[in-house]
């Protein structure tokens, strides 16, 4: 890694014990400005900048980024940040899992270079807020503290549907955490996961519109050996909740082969990947077959369209979510 810590940057290491003559290090970043000032550098240097963010807890899934991200970059700078802004108060902002030296032991060994990991990325005010940190940003969670943050971006049009939905809050937050990491790290490509796939598009229209240099990459989602999709909250799943789940990708399994091989209507497939999940023990919030790159719902099928089925359900009390996309053959 060509750089070294000075007086001037704010960086802890982590040290690698895989070899003892060549000695990789992960470089820990906690402010914005320390994080730019190395990112900015390294640029200088000529380097290429690959961001890959995160909410922490990584998993094999999150690995296939910082992979994706080592393919087209010569620098790799990951985030950890659970963004308060993307949660209700109802939600799991408060127990969402963390796992801080195993996140950083798996960054290291996937090649990441640095890793930015702050308190908190919101201005807290001018007024108290009882101690509160970024529980005060949670949306709903009180009364706007006098000059606290204020400004966000919102995807008017691709955020509506889908999660948003029934999380109309969340793709606000995630186009302005995700627009603030841009501007403190500079990337030259930032990569994501397709398990996500409408916060996808919406950062890839976020880019689009409002002109920012960055090339944004989606990558496949990552499946578990039974099919079930990586997700950190596969973790607060209980173990009978963690077996019903699988019906979810079991559903959307069927879903792609209608689509792709036969006779299908959007409206069945919804249907049927419904009742696949209710049967399987899963409560459904939604099923869409939508359009896969405007994600508008779709009445019926033409053939060589690029067609998305979205899921969200809970098991229990944790809200899983996950995707198909297919193309329509000719019939």
């Amino acid at each position: 890694l060509p750089w070294h810590t000075t007086g001037k940057l704010s960086t802890n290491r982590v040290t690698s014990s895989c070899s003892r003559r060549a000695m990789p290090e992960l470089l820990q970043f906690k402010d914005a400005s320390s994080m730019r000032k190395y990112s900015r550098l390294q640029r200088q240097a000529g380097k290429r900048i690959a961001l890959v963010p995160t909410m922490g807890y990584l998993h094999a899934g999150h690995m296939s980024l910082v992979q994706a991200a080592t393919d087209r970059a010569d620098i790799v700078i990951a985030s950890i940040y659970v963004n308060p802004t993307q949660f209700s108060r109802n939600e799991d902002f408060g127990v969402y899992p963390k796992a801080r030296e195993e996140d950083h032991r798996k960054l290291l060994a996937a090649g990441c270079a640095a890793v930015f990991e702050p308190a908190s990325l919101y201005h807290p005010g001018t007024v108290s807020s009882d101690g509160a940190g970024d529980n005060a940003n949670v949306v709903g969670a009180g009364e706007h503290v006098v000059g606290a943050h204020e400004t966000f971006i919102q995807v008017e049009q691709l955020q509506k549907g889908l999660c948003g939905v029934s999380r109309p809050h969340f793709f606000r937050g995630v186009a302005t955490i995700v627009a603030k990491l841009f501007n403190i790290v500079e990337p030259d490509v930032a990569v994501f996961g397709k398990k996500d796939y409408q916060q996808w598009r919406v950062i890839c229209r976020m880019v689009r519109d409002l002109d920012f240099d960055v090339e944004v990459v989606g990558v496949a989602t990552g499946r578990e050996e039974d099919g079930m999709a990586m997700s950190s909250r596969n973790a607060l799943l209980t173990p009978d909740n963690r077996q019903r789940a699988v019906c979810i990708s079991q559903a959307l399994k069927w879903a792609e082969e209608q689509i792709s091989h036969r006779e299908a209507t959007p409206s069945g497939i919804q249907h049927e990947v419904t009742d696949r999940i209710s049967t399987g023990g899963g409560r459904v919030d939604y099923v869409s077959v939508t359009d896969a790159e405007n994600l508008q719902e779709l009445k019926h099928f033409v053939s060589g369209q690029e067609v998305l089925v979205a899921v969200a359900a809970f098991f229990g009390s944790v809200r899983l979510i996950d995707n198909v996309v297919s193309v329509k053959q000719a019939g």
